[in-house]
C-alpha cells in the first residue's frame, strides 16, 4: 500500500513539475528575443555610426523607459592636433524596447580638453 502511495505522489510530483516547466517555457517563448543592456548598447552605438559615419566612443548615459530606452553617446566630431583640441558632441539617443534606433540628437558639442564648468549651467 505504501508503495502505491508513493507512486501517486511520485506521479503529482512529475506532474506538478512538467506543468511549471511548461509553463516557464510559455513565458519565455512569450518575451522572447528582448536584448540585454549590452546588446542595446552595442546596437544603438552600430546604428548611430551608420547614420551619422562618426564613431561613438562611449556611452556617458544610458536608462530603460516607459518607450524603449535613452542613451547619452559621446562622438568625435573633428580629429584635431593636439587631440585635446578635437570637436566631441553628445547625442541623445532613443531606442524603442527592441534595441531599434527611433531617433538620435545632438545635445552638446565641446573640445575634449574642455571640462564642463561646474555651477555656471554649463556656460
Amino acid at each position: 500500500m505504501s508503495n502505491t502511495k508513493n507512486t501517486e505522489e511520485s506521479q503529482d510530483s512529475q506532474e506538478s513539475h512538467d506543468s511549471q516547466k511548461s509553463r516557464k517555457q510559455t513565458d519565455d517563448n512569450r518575451g522572447t528575443k528582448r536584448p540585454s543592456p549590452m546588446e542595446v548598447l552595442r546596437q544603438a552605438r552600430g546604428q548611430l555610426a551608420e547614420l551619422t559615419g562618426m564613431e561613438a566612443e562611449s556611452v556617458s548615459s544610458f536608462e530603460q523607459t516607459e518607450e524603449g530606452w535613452a542613451l547619452e553617446v559621446e562622438v568625435l566630431e573633428l580629429e584635431r592636433v593636439p587631440d585635446t583640441m578635437s570637436l566631441m558632441a553628445s547625442y541623445q539617443v532613443e531606442l524603442d524596447p527592441d534595441g531599434q534606433l527611433t531617433g538620435y540628437r545632438r545635445v552638446r558639442r565641446y573640445e575634449r580638453g574642455r571640462s564642463d564648468a561646474r555651477g555656471s549651467g554649463g556656460r
